[in-house]
């Protein structure tokens, strides 16, 4: 009778404690409005990902966008305890195995590139520089010698490679369109800074392995290194799992982490150092020099790590032992620059953050010399003018039209007011202007001046003369800066006694001579401008 008591008793325990688990599982796996779990959900243990629709979608779009082909619309229904025909609306969520999701590899691109950085093909290893919008696949590796690359994965995520560093991309799997990946990295040598995205547990991954450990990630923003004597992580938001495999710990933000390769000693955690405190800057430089400066902190060094905003590119990474910082080279743009204290082992700590935008605008400057129409005779004529803007940069342009669009030649840029041309000027008439430029993408144009540089046409050469019955064709050489040409015929060689002149726009005339006497011609090139011109050596003419 005892045994049949304890027997009842034990089957009341188990059956309450199966109707409390029970009631457990539903509460935790409940995956629609109004629908309630399946026992195959509550027994697979799966890693499942929740699905929300958008407005207008249906279940059917659902499997087809996202399903792989072995799986049905069916298996997805019952999966989730719905019936065939369940209509859902927006905001609804089904929840899907991941092992049921479409995969397929989905490249990386780099969206900045600075300096010498190489891509290693993975399929055939051919080596070419890496560029902006290069596609990066399974398999492939980026060195970067002196330069630095971003580069953003299929999720989102964003990397950034210091100078003299070594990534390969191990996995790059997209699972279908459901906005997950599963990207693992190897980080040979050098650093990287990463801006992972929130990832589901279980579900997409996000790892970085190194010769000496691994770094686990779901959703952070960390760096990391490595080298022959070991790795190290920084993680300023979110956590990593870090250690060697197998031997990881979470690392929370506000930490770092290293392990070493030289020595048995354990994975060493340590607080970052904190964020210096930055003084006031203005978010929109109008006018350079600026610099960033902070309060001291009791930091022997800190870094400064200078980001484009649109781009991502690191443009610059500098340790200092002041205070301050000169930005007076930053051209017009967005930028985030990142300060932080660096400790006695050269770690980076917790990073002030500025976010900054340089405006910088080009005015137009005042032309001083040479004035309106003046003529030089000097072939290499000096320009002044006067630059009314602050940082900016000014050439001389020099033409041969109004429109500039036939450049003759130009001054080097430079933030001076005064000029000389590269190359020596041919005597003639010429258009010039000066360009001023600010932050690299603002220019002001002056008025145009005309400028004349004086001189002396070079003499012209007969060079042919054909008879022709009792005509004589003469033929001479082109000067270029002429416009016309003037010919005398005389019957002396001392041109004293002129017997015809014409002016000539072409390079050859035609002239009819009396047979049995004796003429002499000459030519000489002709310009609009105030251009001295000397004539050619006089040629013997005689017709029989």
């Amino acid at each position: 009778m005892l045994d049949v008591k304890r027997h009842g008793a034990l089957s009341l325990f188990l059956l309450l404690a199966f109707s409390l688990l029970s009631g457990a599982v539903a509460a935790d796996l409940s995956i629609t409005r109004g629908s309630a779990p399946t026992q195959a959900q509550q027994t697979t243990g799966a890693p499942e990902w929740v699905y929300t629709l958008r407005s207008g979608e249906t279940l059917t779009e659902v499997a087809q966008m996202l399903l792989t082909d072995r799986v049905s619309l069916n298996q997805l229904t019952q999966y989730n305890n719905l019936a065939g025909n369940a209509n859902l609306s927006g905001g609804d969520q089904v929840r899907i195995p991941l092992g049921w999701l479409k995969r397929q590899p989905e490249p990386a691109k780099a969206t900045s590139v600075a300096g010498n950085v190489i891509h290693v093909s993975g399929s055939n290893g051919q080596k070419t520089p890496l560029t902006a919008n290069s596609i990066i696949r399974v398999g492939d590796e980026i060195i970067s010698a002196a330069g630095t690359a971003t580069i953003v994965l299929a999720d989102g995520s964003e990397l950034r490679m210091a100078p003299n560093s070594r990534l390969i991309f191990n996995r790059l799997t997209q699972y279908g369109k459901a906005g997950m990946a599963d990207t693992r990295l190897r980080l040979q040598r050098g650093e990287v800074h990463t801006r992972v995205k929130p990832v589901m547990e279980d579900g997409a991954r996000f790892e970085i392995e190194t010769p000496s450990a691994v770094a686990a990630v779901r959703g952070t923003v960390f760096s990391m290194q490595t080298s022959g004597s070991g790795s190290s992580v920084q993680v300023t938001e979110g956590v990593v799992d870090f250690g060697q495999p197998g031997k990881t710990r979470r690392i929370p933000a506000g930490y770092g982490a290293s392990v070493s390769t030289t020595s048995t000693a354990p994975m060493s955690i340590r607080q970052l150092p904190p964020a210096p405190v930055l003084n006031p800057i203005a978010p929109v430089l109008k006018q350079l020099p600026a610099e960033l400066s902070w309060q001291k902190n009791g930091a022997d060094r800190y870094r400064v790590d200078i980001f484009e905003d649109d781009s991502g590119a690191w443009l610059q990474s500098r340790d200092t032992a002041d205070a301050r910082f000169d930005i007076s080279q930053l051209d017009n743009g967005r930028y985030e620059i990142h300060l932080a204290s660096l400790d006695p082992q050269g770690i980076t700590g917790m990073p002030a953050i500025a976010s900054i935008e340089v405006d910088l605008q080009a005015r137009t400057p005042d032309l001083i010399s040479p004035e309106e129409g003046e003529g030089v005779n000097d072939d290499m004529p000096e320009f002044h003018w006067q630059l009314k803007g602050t940082n900016e940069v000014a050439r001389v342009e020099i033409a041969e039209d109004e429109a500039f669009q036939r450049l003759i030649t130009s001054s080097e840029w430079a933030p001076d007011n005064r000029a000389l041309p590269s190359r020596p000027l041919s005597p003639g008439q010429y258009f010039w202007r000066v360009v001023t430029e600010a932050g690299g993408n603002s220019v002001a144009t002056s008025p145009t001046r005309t400028l004349v540089v004086n001189g002396t046409l070079p003499p012209v050469r007969i060079i042919s003369i054909n008879y022709i019955d009792s005509q004589v064709r003469v033929f001479w050489e082109k000067v270029d800066t002429a416009n016309d040409y003037r010919l005398q015929l005389a019957e002396e060689p001392a041109f004293n006694n002129i017997i015809k002149e014409a002016n000539v726009a072409e390079t050859t005339a035609a002239l009819r001579l009396i047979p049995g006497r004796r003429y002499f011609v000459r030519v000489k090139a002709l310009s609009d401008g105030p251009l001295a011109s000397r004539w050619g050596p006089g040629r013997e003419l005689y017709l029989d």
